[in-house]
């Protein structure tokens, strides 16, 4: 079902908090699930994907990932997460993918299933070519050690399409990719090494260049000779930092990332939060953003707060009798700026209401608006209690409002009127979105700023004349909507003779 007006009634869940209820019945065909448009990249995504963890990559006793991913097709989810980091997951996608006739060149080939679909994996290495060995960049595989972007590139390809063994056919195809986990500003400046002139005769090139060649079908870093079209798109994915996400997306100035993963679940603004930093600079560059972490890596249950790494560590019930995981659900998808939450699958039965992927389906359909402010907060407030707060082992620890960055100030006489120009970097917010800039002159407020996130790596303008030649102090505070302020150290402009 796409999104349609309805007439929102509610339903209570055990914990007490109003949900608006799911639009997915039981029926004997082929449900409708609810789609939102992908941002930028246009596609109707259903609201929920399936991750490619949990059972596909630490695979439990008596439990064939295979049919998780079949049974995933069945029930109407077109978004497919894997990873080069994931084990086994890219190789369970591709028995699958023989099995629903999704191998180009072979007979039966169904190519309208493939463009019903959109698949992403991804890649932890940061270089496409060169010595990756630099301070602050981490370069992970489950491909040969020493590879680069488009060796992982095309082990997915094999891995998912082909024999597994590095040849993949013609038409093979990922909607795409994806670099993992950044945690670094040195890993997005080794990701971008090289974009702005490709050099084909360079020691070093940055994954983006290599993968833009292998987008568009063009050879300017000569590691595409064949001319191949392999990915539709380039996205990247971070749970750590947001400050580093939005380094990222600032970088990107001719927009080549099309799409963001990134951790959102109830337990997010008791860290440095991914809502009011990271998330609303993807929206306002019109990104796909896809929610992932929504049971925190199931530490919101059964699991120690700690990288996963056994079977045991898969989740296998539905939520708790004091946390069910529909409210999780609903949380991340009701945040503002996202469009599909990925979430693992541990189990699965053809009873309903035994079943993980029956029932995280059942829950996600839900309108970007379907909660209230109010109900957001009874969620979070029965998060709060699991593990007393400290489920997001993957997330930087909460900082407050953080004033502005880097405020400078110039000045320039014309025509006889004196100019002075300041300049500044985004604040990051708390625990609440930010409301606007203000300018301060010689202790007096001169300027009020509605907030804006920074799009690029051009910063925030404020010019005003000045009428005198004497010397001035100027600050720029930054205020959130619960009226809480920080502001910046002092900056001096010089008086004139």
């Amino acid at each position: 079902m796409k999104r349609r007006k309805f007439v929102k009634t509610s339903l209570v869940t055990a914990a007490g908090v109003a949900i608006a209820p799911a639009l997915l019945t039981r029926c004997t065909g082929k449900p409708q699930l609810m789609k939102r448009t992908f941002g930028r990249l246009g596609f109707e995504v259903t609201t929920i994907g399936l991750g490619g963890q949990a059972s596909l990559q630490w695979t439990p006793e008596g439990v064939d990932p295979v049919k998780i991913i079949l049974k995933a097709f069945d029930l109407g989810i077109n978004y497919f997460d894997t990873s080069n980091l994931y084990g086994p997951s890219q190789t369970n996608f591709g028995k699958a993918f023989r099995i629903k006739n999704l191998i180009p060149g072979e007979t039966g080939y169904d190519e309208s299933l493939r463009q019903a679909i959109f698949l992403t994996t991804k890649t932890h290495l940061r270089y496409a070519k060169g010595d990756g060995e630099v301070q602050g960049v981490n370069n992970w595989t489950n491909g040969t050690p020493g590879t680069h972007t488009i060796d992982d590139l095309h082990r997915s390809l094999s891995q998912m399409f082909g024999d597994g063994q590095g040849n993949y056919p013609k038409g093979a195809y990922l909607d795409m990719v994806l670099f993992h986990n950044l945690n670094t500003r040195e890993e997005v400046d080794a990701i971008f090494e090289g974009l702005d002139n490709p050099d084909p005769d360079a020691e070093r090139i940055g994954a983006l260049a290599a993968l833009r060649d292998f987008r568009d079908g063009t050879n300017l870093t000569g590691l595409n000779p064949g001319n191949e079209k392999l990915i539709r798109h380039i996205g990247f994915s971070g749970h750590f930092d947001p400050s580093v996400n939005m380094y990222m997306i600032c970088c990107d100035r001719t927009n080549l990332l099309d799409a963001m993963l990134v951790a959102i679940n109830a337990n997010d603004k008791l860290m440095f939060n991914m809502q009011y930093n990271v998330i609303p600079l993807a929206a306002a560059k019109n990104m796909g953003v896809i929610a992932m972490k929504v049971f925190a890596d199931g530490a919101m249950y059964t699991k120690p707060a700690e990288w996963s790494n056994t079977p045991q560590h898969v989740v296998t019930t539905m939520g708790s009798p004091s946390l069910p995981s529909r409210p999780l659900i609903q949380y991340s998808l009701t945040t503002p700026g996202v469009h599909v939450a990925i979430i693992g699958t541990g189990h699965i039965s053809d009873k309903f209401e035994e079943c993980q992927l029956n029932n995280n389906i059942k829950d996600a359909q839900i309108l970007t608006g379907g909660l209230s402010e109010e109900e957001r907060l009874k969620i979070e407030e029965m998060a709060a209690k699991v593990k007393e707060g400290k489920t997001n082992y993957f997330q930087t620890a909460a900082r407050p409002l953080t004033a502005p960055d880097e405020v400078s100030v110039t000045q320039k006489t014309e025509n006889n009127v004196r100019t002075a120009t300041l300049s500044w970097n985004t604040a990051y917010a708390a625990d609440a979105p930010m409301k606007s800039y203000e300018i301060w002159r010689d202790g007096n407020k001169i300027k009020e700023i509605p907030f804006t996130p920074q799009i690029t790596m051009d910063p925030f303008i404020f010019s005003e004349p000045l009428s005198d030649k004497t010397t001035h102090s100027y600050i720029v505070k930054i205020v959130d909507s619960k009226n809480r302020t920080d502001e910046s150290g002092p900056v001096i402009l010089e008086g004139i003779v």
